[in-house]
């Protein structure tokens, strides 16, 4: 069957199964991964992920995947906090969801024990649907951590890129992702932030997305902004598409990206991921219909959920996956 005008995807994480935190084993994570992508599958998505399982740490479950589990394997980072340590990383008043950074920057950044094309080849081929592969941005890693050695915010966000794209290098996934939950918040940086952002993408072979949000901790938006202050930071980006978050802020926005360069197609939020209510088909499709009467079907390849559904009921995250579907399918009258 030929693609659909407008495809389905999941942003990337899934609840991790109750059965897999109360007994986590690697064959159980395989397990999981395998019911994820199923799960995927079976409510119709045309771009499913791994749920992002393959962050999952068997030996400590309660690891933080987008953050932590990129910065402690890499070179170059501490642990080690000091007292002073803390109150740098509090100052800045960058992170108000972390008490404490990830590490500290203490010398050049290298891969360490950082491994993803590891982490891909432990899904890979696992689901007959097209498979996509994610990775936090430099610019968000860039925040979490106290910068002893460049002591410049740029540097150590090209520093992390750097490490970053010798790693997707090597992942030949459909698409691969990049997620920014960060910058949305602060676009006084974004006009410089797009040097290390294509500097990443451009390890990646295949198709290039970018998820960008305004962040989502306890069913609450971290950041404050709007996505026209970053539309010049969007036209600079070498980018296939951008997968953003709507349904939770409206479509008032939407008008915005008819600035945006015509060679960038659009992912449009239209499910929220901070809400249990799992919307109805006709509202998701009457949310597909405005944002192609706004911008143009030519411009609107992807429909999918605002964010990951990590902090949602596995029950609740399969039932807006289904109605998704349902919507894209209504709105193309299959």
């Amino acid at each position: 069957m030929a693609n659909p005008e407008i495809r389905t995807k999941v942003v990337g994480s899934y609840p991790v199964p109750a059965w897999l935190a109360a007994n986590p084993s690697e064959p159980a994570l395989r397990d999981a991964i395998l019911v994820v992508l199923k799960t995927q599958e079976l409510a119709g998505i045309d771009l499913v992920s791994d749920g992002e399982l393959s962050r999952f740490n068997v030996s400590h479950p309660e690891t933080n995947g987008m953050i932590d589990y990129f910065i402690q394997p890499m070179g170059g980072i501490s642990k080690a906090l000091t007292r002073e340590d803390l109150a740098r990383f509090a100052a800045e008043q960058r992170m108000n969801f972390r008490a404490q950074p990830a590490g500290v920057v203490e010398g050049p950044l290298t891969d360490g024990t950082l491994n993803l094309p590891c982490d891909w080849q432990r899904f890979r081929g696992l689901s007959s649907a097209d498979t996509m592969f994610t990775f936090t941005a430099p610019y968000m890693l860039a925040r979490t951590l106290v910068d002893r050695h460049h002591d410049d915010i740029r540097e150590l966000t090209m520093a992390l890129a750097e490490v970053l794209r010798k790693q997707v290098e090597f992942i030949d996934a459909p698409v691969i992702q990049m997620d920014e939950a960060h910058l949305t918040g602060h676009a006084e940086d974004a006009d410089w932030a797009h040097e290390p952002f294509n500097h990443a993408l451009g390890g990646i072979r295949s198709e290039k997305a970018l998820h960008l949000c305004f962040g989502n901790y306890g069913g609450q938006s971290i950041q404050k902004g709007y996505w026209q202050d970053l539309m010049p930071f969007l036209n600079r980006l070498d980018v296939d598409h951008l997968v953003l978050e709507f349904a939770r802020r409206g479509y008032d926005e939407l008008e915005a990206f008819n600035k945006l360069k015509p060679e960038i197609k659009l992912g449009i939020g239209v499910v929220d991921i901070k809400d249990n209510e799992v919307e109805s088909t006709d509202v998701i499709a009457s949310r597909i219909e405005n944002a192609v009467a706004t911008l143009g079907l030519e411009r609107i390849k992807w429909v999918h959920p605002d964010c990951g559904f990590w902090m949602l009921p596995r029950s609740v995250a399969d039932r807006k996956m289904a109605a998704l579907v349902a919507a894209r399918d209504q709105f193309l009258g299959r």
